[in-house]
C-alpha cells in the first residue's frame, strides 16, 4: 500500500522501518529537539541517495509538532517564534529585499485554504514603503502576497501565474505556504513543516502540478505548510486500487484548526520579515 505524506520526517520514519535499519540511510540526516513542549524535527537530505530513497528533493526540512497548538496561547507562541527563527536561518531578509508569500490552494474548500487565510494575516508592505517610505520603520522589509487561486478555477497552471509575477517584481525571496497530507493522523492540524526545497502542489493528494522552486523561480524558495488531511488507507489499512483516486479525509475541526494555523503561520512570517516588530504591532497592522 502507498502511504501518502508531504512530511519528510514521515517518509524518513517510513523509509527506514521498511528497511529494518537502524542506522541513518546513506544520504540523509535527522535529529530531534524539544523546547517548551513543541517537539521539532530536523531532516537533511543530502544527495541523490537520499532523494530517492525519501522521496524528496535534497534540502532541509524542519518540522514543528504542538499537540495543543489549536488551544493553547502559550504553544501558539512559542511556534510562532519558532517558525520566525526557522525562516531567518533559511534566508537573509534585509530591510531593503522583497519577500513574495504566495498563498496556495482554493480558499472554497476549508482543509485547503491554509495558504489563502495566510495571507489575510500579512503584513503587506511594499505599497507603503513605495509610495509612502516615511510611515513605516526601517525594520519593515518589503512584502507583497498573492493566492493565485488553482487550476480548476482560474484555468491557469499556479505555477505560470507565480512565475509571471516573479518575472515582473523581481523578488529576491518567495514563501509558498500550502496545506499538506500526513500519514499519522496524530500529526494532522497539530504541525508545521518548513523546507528550502520550494513545494510541489498536489503531491500529497496524487494531483501532482509543476514545482514551485528556485530553479523554476529564479528566486529562493521557502515552502510551509501544515497536513489538513490524511489518506483514508492510511488510517484503515485498505488496499485501494492504485486506479481509483484517494479518499482523503480530515478533522471535524477543521474551521476552527485552518484559522488558528493559518494564523501562527502569518504571525511567525511576519515576526521574520519585520525585526524587532511585536505580535500586538503585528495584531494592530493587520486588524
Amino acid at each position: 500500500m502507498t502511504i501518502r505524506t508531504d512530511l519528510a520526517m514521515e517518509a524518513h520514519e517510513m523509509c527506514r522501518s521498511e528497511a529494518r535499519e537502524s542506522a541513518e540511510i546513506d544520504g540523509v540526516s535527522a535529529a530531534e529537539e524539544n523546547y517548551d513542549g513543541v517537539t521539532i524535527t530536523r531532516v537533511n537530505i543530502i544527495n541523490e541517495n537520499g532523494s530517492r530513497r525519501l522521496g524528496k528533493a535534497i534540502g532541509r526540512y524542519v518540522t514543528i509538532e504542538a499537540a495543543d497548538l489549536k488551544y493553547s496561547k502559550s504553544e501558539f507562541d512559542t511556534v510562532c517564534s519558532l517558525i520566525c527563527g526557522e525562516l531567518r536561518a533559511m534566508a537573509d531578509v534585509q530591510p531593503d529585499s522583497l519577500t513574495l508569500v504566495v498563498g496556495l490552494g482554493n480558499g472554497k474548500i476549508t482543509p485547503d485554504a491554509l495558504g489563502t487565510r495566510v495571507v489575510d494575516y500579512l503584513m503587506v508592505t511594499r505599497h507603503i514603503k513605495r509610495y509612502m517610505r516615511d510611515v513605516l520603520s526601517d525594520n519593515i522589509s518589503n512584502v507583497c502576497a498573492v493566492a493565485p487561486g488553482v487550476l480548476g478555477t482560474t484555468g491557469i497552471e499556479t505555477v505560470d501565474i507565480i512565475k509571471s509575477i516573479t518575472e515582473k517584481i523581481k523578488p529576491q525571496l518567495v514563501i509558498a505556504v500550502d496545506a499538506l497530507a500526513a500519514a499519522d493522523i496524530r500529526r494532522v492540524s497539530t504541525t508545521v513543516q518548513i523546507a528550502d526545497t520550494g513545494i510541489q502542489p498536489g503531491a500529497g493528494v496524487g494531483n501532482n502540478r509543476e514545482c514551485i522552486n528556485e530553479e523554476v523561480l529564479g528566486a529562493k524558495v521557502i515552502a510551509i505548510g501544515v497536513p489538513t488531511v490524511i489518506d483514508a488507507a492510511s488510517i484503515s489499512n485498505a488496499e485501494i486500487p492504485e486506479d481509483l483516486s484517494p479518499l482523503m479525509v480530515t478533522t471535524q475541526d477543521i474551521d476552527t484548526v485552518i484559522d488558528r494555523m493559518s494564523h501562527a503561520v502569518a504571525t511567525g512570517i511576519n515576526l521574520a520579515l519585520h525585526k524587532d516588530i511585536t505580535v500586538d504591532e503585528i495584531e494592530n497592522y493587520v486588524g
